[in-house]
């Protein structure tokens, strides 16, 4: 089941923002598509697949689709900005980050679509719980998939079969960046771009070509990580990207047992390191045994409440708060 606030967001990418706002009374959902421009097969399956979600909200016994030909009036659609999160080196939970900074900016309001940009090695599909879709063309461009909570995304690893290996090479690379980055993101105003690690074509791809707004950068607190982060620091830097700021993850560990601290990465050192480097440093992901199955599970903590599901909204405020003051 999923509940209406859900479903709304479901519609825009599922109809191209060709769907008006759901409204439900007495168990009767209506709503206008535009579909001009469709043939009748479009049109047919697009309702049928409009009506089999809408009967999955509670209390909705009955979906009522007005079809016009002409596409509504609507505001011009925002501008795309891009958050690029990244770390120069792998293993220290960036694509966690990710997946929950994308779900608690969604919960702050924002219209949020998330790209897996980990070619060689997506986890997205994954952490959000969408590994058995498949994305559809439509006018050359990828359509996205639909994740939890609604956000729509793109990962090679809806594009592939599991556990196949890609032996490409830099500009097939960065051609598939690009198809992900640059498909039908409807109404989406942000797109959190969850990088690979290093500081190779693909980054060199993202930074000249789509000019991300701002970067995140994930480390642990360990001297190892860091090096590799100041590395993705200096590359953002040099082509003009600004610093959002800098992320401590598996920042302190407390025992299940006896609830004692502990930090075998280390403590402060990505906070010291962001003052270092002049940027913002904007909190910390404790290592816990809960963030991890359920990330394993597609089950993101920030989609639900709890101290883990706080860690990542505090974060993602700062980010809001950025975003709104860069814009």
């Amino acid at each position: 089941m999923t509940d209406l606030a859900d479903f709304a967001a479901r519609l825009t990418a599922l109809t191209d923002g060709r769907a008006s706002t759901p409204r439900v009374k007495d168990g009767v959902m209506t709503l206008a598509l535009e579909v001009g421009g469709l043939s009748t097969e479009q049109r047919d399956g697009l309702a049928a697949a409009i009506r089999e979600g809408g009967l999955t909200v509670p209390g909705v016994t009955d979906v009522r689709i007005a079809q016009t030909a002409e596409r509504q009036a609507t505001a011009p659609r925002p501008a795309l900005r891009i958050l690029a999160v990244a770390s120069g080196k792998g293993g220290v939970g960036k694509s966690t980050l990710s997946a929950n900074l994308a779900v608690a900016l969604h919960r702050l309001g924002i219209k949020v679509g998330l790209v897996d940009a980990d070619i060689y090695g997506p986890s997205q599909a994954k952490l959000m719980a969408s590994e058995d879709q498949k994305p559809v063309a439509r006018d050359k461009k990828l359509v996205p998939v639909t994740g939890v909570a609604g956000i729509p995304m793109l990962s090679m690893a809806h594009l592939v079969e599991p556990g196949k290996a890609l032996a490409w090479r830099g500009p097939m690379v960065g051609n598939a960046l690009t198809q992900l980055i640059d498909a039908e993101w409807g109404d989406t105003q942000l797109l959190v771009v969850d990088m690979p690690p290093g500081t190779g074509d693909i980054q060199l791809t993202m930074v000249q070509k789509h000019k991300p707004a701002g970067a995140v950068i994930v480390s642990t607190p360990q001297d190892l990580a860091l090096i590799d982060a100041t590395r993705a620091v200096s590359l953002f830097n040099q082509a003009g990207v600004p610093m959002v700021g800098l992320v401590e993850n598996m920042a302190g560990y407390a025992c299940p047992h006896c609830g004692e601290m502990s930090d075998p990465f280390g403590q402060g050192g990505a906070e010291s390191t962001a003052g270092d480097l002049a940027m913002p440093f904007l909190g910390r992901i404790p290592l816990a045994i809960d963030i991890r199955r359920r990330s394993d599970a597609g089950d993101p903590p920030a989609a639900g409440e709890g101290a883990h599901a706080e860690a990542f909204h505090a974060i993602a405020q700062k980010v809001a708060d950025w975003l709104n003051r860069a814009a």
